[in-house]
């Protein structure tokens, strides 16, 4: 009886799966689609909170954009993969962000980590190749991402791969802008203290040298700590020597304590180009009126020629889509923090095995696409591990659909882009 009782239990079992196996083949999915799905997990730090927290204002909106995306999950040589994102807010700290990504390497067994910020991108990377672990990053001149880590650009590293232009590059953008107009041809130079402003000052390769290249003077005030609340000295430094423009680079809080001094005690230069802090809308707005004119670099705007791989979405779609759903002004890490998506998910694929980080770090190495920034290519750069996409010049106006838009005014660089409008003197708007 207990003998009979086992074989019906087995025909059962043996019924039940043809019945499975049928299904499958009516239905067209493979057996290993059908039967099998795993897990892919990546791993995100991004500065939430705290004096970068701009640089992340478009993340809720992109993670979102990206969680519906792939909320079938992800099909990779016939196999079907469940993705887990796992979202950490650095909270604008590097011993943060390093944390962070050990947490996630060694507790989460991520198989990718993404890191779209400056200020994390350097301890998270440190991390990522102490543990053998993929990692793509931008946001952040490759220089200021390469040095401070003892790295080789003709070497490069193992395991972690960046996106962004480079110093030179920035540099060039900004002395285009102030050639297309009449100055003393006096640069004061003022720079946060941290690898961001250390690379702009850096004589050999940073500002210094970029005014030095055109024939112009620096009046270098040198490097603040950030949080600082008194600017006097390099103000009363700066119109003392009659300086025309300001440049260097402070974040959005620091930059409006100085530009707010910098008007008590009636400093007008004609030009003024901040790296960082004039990046945003929100930075804009924090200044009252006194931002009309401010320019900065433009690395991406709805304007440029470029499409998701993803979503085939375009740039200006893209930021219309932001708009509509945030009712906020796009950002222009807005392309960038979708961009490394695109990356991701393309180099998951391209590896076959998700989870093989070899194969992972392979396909990256080997990276040629088309992104909503432009083109990315890890195969035949020069610097290693750096994938350099284009910038082009903007100043922030005053009026439009919102307080202030910013105005695409010099493509020297990159023609392809339109031009909106003429670079106007600080000093003839008012």
């Amino acid at each position: 009886m207990e003998r009979s009782k086992t074989m019906r239990h087995m025909v059962a079992v043996i019924s039940g799966l043809s019945w499975v196996l049928v299904f499958i083949l009516i239905t067209g999915i493979s057996v290993g689609t059908a039967l099998a799905t795993d897990k892919i997990k990546i791993g995100y730090i991004s500065p939430l909170t705290g004096s970068h927290a701009e640089f992340s204002e478009t993340d809720p909106f992109v993670i979102s954009k990206i969680k519906t995306f792939l909320k079938n999950g992800l099909v990779i040589k016939g196999k079907k993969y469940e993705v887990e994102i796992f979202q950490k807010d650095s909270q604008s700290s590097t011993d943060r962000a390093s944390n962070l990504a050990a947490q996630l390497i060694l507790q989460e067994k991520v198989d990718l980590l993404l890191v779209p910020d400056s200020l994390s991108s350097i301890t998270a990377a440190d991390q990522a190749e102490v543990y053998e672990v993929p990692m793509v990053s931008t946001m952040m001149p490759w220089q200021a991402w390469m040095f401070p880590r003892k790295g080789d650009p003709a070497v490069g590293f193992d395991w972690t791969f960046h996106f962004f232009w480079g110093l030179e590059d920035v540099m060039k953008c900004y002395t285009d802008m102030w050639k297309s107009v009449e100055t003393n041809k006096i640069v004061g130079t003022l720079y946060a203290n941290n690898p961001s402003g250390q690379g702009f000052a850096n004589r050999e390769f940073g500002l210094p040298a970029a005014i030095a290249s055109i024939g112009y003077k620096e009046v270098d005030g040198g490097v603040f700590i950030e949080g600082a609340q008194d600017y006097s000295s390099y103000i009363t430094k700066f119109k003392n020597a009659n300086v025309d423009i300001i440049t260097g680079l402070s974040y959005v809080q620091d930059w409006a304590t100085f530009w707010s001094q910098a008007a008590q005690q009636g400093m007008k230069p004609k030009v003024v180009t901040m790296a960082a802090c004039l990046l945003f809308p929100s930075g804009l707005e924090a200044l009252g009126d006194r931002g009309d004119g401010l320019t900065t670099e433009v690395w991406w705007s709805p304007l440029v020629p470029y499409k998701s791989s993803l979503t085939g979405e375009t740039a200006a779609e893209l930021a219309a889509s932001y708009e509509k759903e945030t009712k906020r002004q796009w950002s222009q890490p807005l392309g960038y923090a979708h961009a490394i998506w695109e990356i991701g998910i393309e180099a998951l694929k391209r590896a076959g095995d998700p989870h093989d980080k070899d194969a992972v770090r392979n396909a990256l190495a080997k990276m040629k696409m088309n992104t909503i920034v432009g083109a990315i290519n890890w195969a035949d750069t020069p610097i290693k591990n750096v994938a350099k996409t284009l910038l082009v010049g903007g100043q922030w106006r005053l009026g439009g659909k919102y307080k202030y838009e910013l105005l695409i005014v010099n493509t020297d660089a990159a023609p392809h882009i339109p031009v909106q409008a003429d670079l106007k003197l600080m000093t003839d708007l008012k």
